[in-house]
């Protein structure tokens, strides 16, 4: 029997606030800016936000905080939409920009003016810095704080008409100076940018900074549950300020949680962009990063991201949370419903010199043995095969149970072989196995009375596909850390080995995002980027090995 599980504290706050009557129901939103792909972390946020709406049968928004034209593109605005749509958060009607609100907020602007609780400032952005004081001392008095309203008005007029040049002037919120958090200490709210808005074009040349707009944007769609992450926790003196003398009659509440960290990954936006205007990697979704376009490139399952999210545990704790447990979750997702397939990643020739020439018989293997449902399929087998170099071994070690001269062994779903001899290439590689076998041990047939240790896998030489598989590493060398002193990423450089694949016939016939266990070698799925018909390009998701171990119940 499963015990109920214990009730994160974003939960037990809005049980509370349901309970006393601060909200009568739940509404939510993910707000991501426009600058970029999502990453990992940003799957906790979106299946935080949405899951606490459709726990309390409330509402759920998704909204583009579009107030910065300078790094912002509709490439990440479809490609945001994309990722949230595929994790499973519905927003059904509930799409919004922030940019819809700039008249409102240039409103809430002038009003804030004439109640005296803002001003016009001249200072240059070193000025501000040096006027805003430190941890341990208080900021000084901006010189243009005491302008008349009537002043102010007419000079944030001005900045609107675009009359000023980028940084010549601001509009700064009237608070406190000497207020122990530096986010209180009159703020600028509103900034000059001479830019091209990727949603409003040219009607404005005055933007809104984020910490007033964003309270704004919460209030203006009747946010009940603002769900953030912790470095915005010293912010929320200035988001409740924002709604309060905004003069909004039902104000949100901000919630801080701890953002979900993954080890020895790429997760900033500015490493990610150098990374692909440098070229190493192939764009935003190569799969071997980690943003959310990547993961299911690769061939990662939204069920194993929502999978991971809910092991992470939901907490005000910062921490990290291994890659290994990531894969785990995409494994379990995986093996049950991916049918197991012969894929021969780096082949030798295996000919089997006692079998009939020109012959070629089809065998039967079941496409998932712990899951009969998907069935079974016929798998052509002729006198050459391709199996992997790695199983076979000229002098083996102890206990390697695999081919070598004079061993046996089983190829699945086929027949015993005996390894009978080998030859060699011009640079003394091994070019050529080869073997006899049994035709009284075909599998599924009667028991040949004698067992073997080893079984391999193998594709029909006369009829194999040929695919290109690509095998990733992280992209950063672990061993060394993230970053060199310089602040510059340690990059792995056998990141991605590309290789050349013997793969049964039923392979090539693969479409994009199809997923297979292929025996031994991992879980692949078909790229939908780089694959066409009848050549499939196969991404690896994760090898078959996991190193992480299950937390017990309650320890996450």
């Amino acid at each position: 029997m499963e015990t109920e599980r214990s009730r994160h504290f974003i939960e037990q706050a809005i049980d509370n606030d349901l309970a006393e009557g601060v909200y009568d129901h739940v509404h939510t939103r993910f707000p991501p800016e426009p600058n970029g792909y999502l990453h990992i972390g940003h799957a906790k946020s979106i299946l935080l936000n949405y899951g606490m709406a459709k726990e309390y049968g409330g509402k759920f928004n998704l909204r583009f905080d579009d107030t910065n034209p300078t790094k912002e593109k509709s490439e990440f605005v479809e490609s945001i939409k994309e990722d949230v749509a595929w994790l499973g958060a519905d927003w059904e009607d509930r799409l919004f920009f922030a940019s819809d609100y700039f008249d409102e907020m240039y409103e809430v602007a002038v009003r804030l003016i004439k109640n005296g609780k803002a001003y016009v400032s001249d200072l240059s952005a070193d000025e501000m810095r040096d006027y805003r004081g430190t941890l341990t001392e208080p900021g000084k008095n901006d010189p243009n704080r005491d302008r008349s309203v009537e002043e102010n008005l007419d000079l944030f007029e001005k900045m609107k008409a675009g009359v000023f040049a980028d940084g010549e002037k601001t509009l700064r919120a009237k608070i406190d100076m000497a207020s122990p958090n530096i986010n209180m200490r009159d703020p600028i709210i509103y900034r000059v940018a001479h830019m091209s808005h990727q949603n409003t074009g040219d009607k404005w040349c005055i933007y809104p900074m984020y910490d007033f707009a964003h309270p704004i944007e919460d209030a203006i769609e009747g946010i009940t549950h603002s769900l953030c992450t912790l470095e915005f926790e010293d912010h929320r003196p200035l988001y409740d300020w924002v709604v309060k003398e905004a003069g909004y009659p039902e104000p949100p509440r901000q919630i801080e949680f701890s953002k979900l960290y993954l080890t020895n990954v790429v997760t900033g936006k500015r490493y990610i962009k150098k990374l692909v205007e440098e070229g190493i990697v192939d764009g935003w979704d190569d799969p071997r990063l980690v943003s959310i376009a990547a993961l299911r490139r690769r061939g990662f399952t939204p069920e194993s991201i929502r999978k991971f999210v809910e092991l992470a545990g939901i907490s005000k704790s910062q921490s990290s949370a291994d890659y290994a447990m990531l894969e785990y979750c995409i494994r379990e997702d995986l093996k049950i419903d991916s049918p197991r397939m012969m894929a021969v990643l780096d082949p030798v020739r295996l000919v089997i010199d006692n079998y009939p020439e020109g012959q070629t018989e089809m065998l039967t293997a079941p496409n998932n043995l712990e899951n009969p449902e998907l069935g079974e399929r016929q798998i052509p087998f002729g006198r050459e095969l391709y199996i992997e170099r790695e199983d076979f071994m000229e002098d083996p070690p102890k206990k390697y149970y695999r081919l070598f001269p004079g061993n046996e062994v089983r190829l699945m779903y086929a027949y015993f072989v005996r390894c009978t001899g080998f030859e060699k290439d011009e640079n003394g590689n091994i070019a050529v196995i080869h073997c006899t076998y049994d035709p009284l041990t075909k599998s599924g047939g009667p028991d040949p009375g004698r067992k073997v240790k080893g079984t391999i896998h193998w594709v029909d030489a006369a009829s194999a596909g040929q695919a290109c598989v690509r095998l990733y590493e992280n992209i950063i060398d672990e061993e060394k850390g993230v970053y060199n002193e310089d602040g510059s990423l340690n990059l792995n450089p056998d990141s991605l080995t590309v290789r050349t694949a013997f793969v049964e016939p039923a392979l090539m016939k693969a479409k994009a995002f199809d997923r297979f266990q292929f025996v031994r070698n991992g879980f692949f799925c078909a790229d939908y980027k780089d694959s066409v018909e009848n050549a499939p390009v196969f991404n690896r998701i994760v090898t078959l090995k996991s190193s992480f171990k299950l937390p017990v119940q309650g320890s996450v």
